[in-house]
């Protein structure tokens, strides 16, 4: 194969974020855009539309990601998939477990290649910890915490990159925690049973804004997710928060500069000036590219993507019962 032809759906906050990514890998050419906006789109590619079955029907691209809000999403990978063109598509992946479950029933059908833009597990800290576990540093895994901070979510006008995020009646657990359980699960497989509490503190906003998750793995780790968006990390950094893995011989902690530490022990150190966090989107990008070329499957397919979505939705019947909830992983 040549350079590869691709449009995108979606030239918002974080697409435009994607797009930067694009513009740097040398065998993609983003051909062209579609936005409601059509002055967005018109900034994002040579080609703009406003109407995404027009740009697939007129320029028939090798493939198409998707930056839309999850309302979106079904609809934009059926026009894809009905063309025969693969999609990346960001999360949340759909508004219901219900229409997740369709989107993935219906991928499959199709036999298109569709990935989940899912890029904190790409985040190269979380990579490294990775290794490291495999590589036996700390032993056996035990435990694990991750603390989600950003200072966004206060004041009459939170959210500023993306207000939309104001009336959304599910808000943490679905737009953010879901990159850390779904990191999670990268580094210690599936979710058994879990537990969920959340509160709104701001009353500019109609979702929740807190919450902590008390997770246990198929494997027997287990871990907490605790998250907010009312004040930044310290050291300041990408990571949007801190995190440890504890294990029977040893203790991974990152910093919320990526810094990686054994103990006391630096390990490593991740440069954090290009792209997002870490260049995360763009080693996502680059792996749904890499997996197109060589017809290999994607890590984070949307079946496999259902096992993270499920849990959010688990989240959600726990605060809504007051109890804890076993999973079965979507399948």
């Amino acid at each position: 194969m040549g350079k590869l032809r691709g449009a995108i759906a979606g030239c918002g906050f974080f697409g435009n974020i994607q797009i930067e990514a694009w513009r740097r890998m040398p065998d993609v050419d983003l051909i062209a855009a579609c936005d409601p906006a059509l002055e967005r789109a018109q900034a994002a590619a040579a080609r703009a539309y406003t109407d995404a079955a027009a740009m697939l029907d007129r320029e028939r691209p090798d493939f198409l990601d998707i930056a839309t809000r999850p309302d979106t999403h079904l609809a934009l990978v059926r026009l894809a998939a009905e063309r025969g063109i693969p999609a990346i598509v960001q999360k949340p992946l759909a508004e219901t477990m219900e229409q997740g479950r369709e989107l993935a029933d219906f991928v499959e059908a199709s036999g298109v290649p569709v990935m989940v833009h899912e890029n904190w597990r790409w985040q190269p800290w979380y990579r490294e910890v990775k290794r490291r576990m495999e590589g036996g540093d700390i032993g056996q895994p035990l435990t694990y915490t991750f603390r989600i901070r950003q200072r966004d979510g206060l004041g009459d006008n939170p959210y500023p990159n993306q207000p939309y995020f104001r009336q959304m009646p599910r808000l943490l657990l679905y737009e953010t925690l879901i990159h850390p359980i779904d990191t999670a699960r990268f580094l210690f497989g599936d979710i058994a049973r879990l537990q969920a509490f959340a509160k709104r503190h701001n009353p500019s906003i109609a979702g929740e804004d807190r919450a902590v998750v008390l997770l246990e793995h198929a494997n027997t780790a287990d871990g907490v997710i605790d998250g907010s968006r009312y004040t930044n990390a310290e050291p300041a950094g990408p990571a949007m928060g801190d995190s440890i893995f504890e294990g029977t011989e040893g203790v991974l902690r990152v910093l919320a500069n990526g810094e990686v530490y054994r103990g006391a022990t630096l390990l490593t150190r991740h440069d954090t000036s290009t792209g997002y966090k870490g260049d995360s989107v763009f080693a996502t990008q680059r792996h749904f590219i890499d997996c197109l070329r060589a017809r290999a499957p994607f890590e984070t397919g949307v079946r496999e993507y259902l096992g993270s979505f499920a849990a959010v939705e688990g989240a959600y019947r726990s605060i809504a019962e007051g109890r804890v909830i076993s999973l079965r992983q979507a399948d």
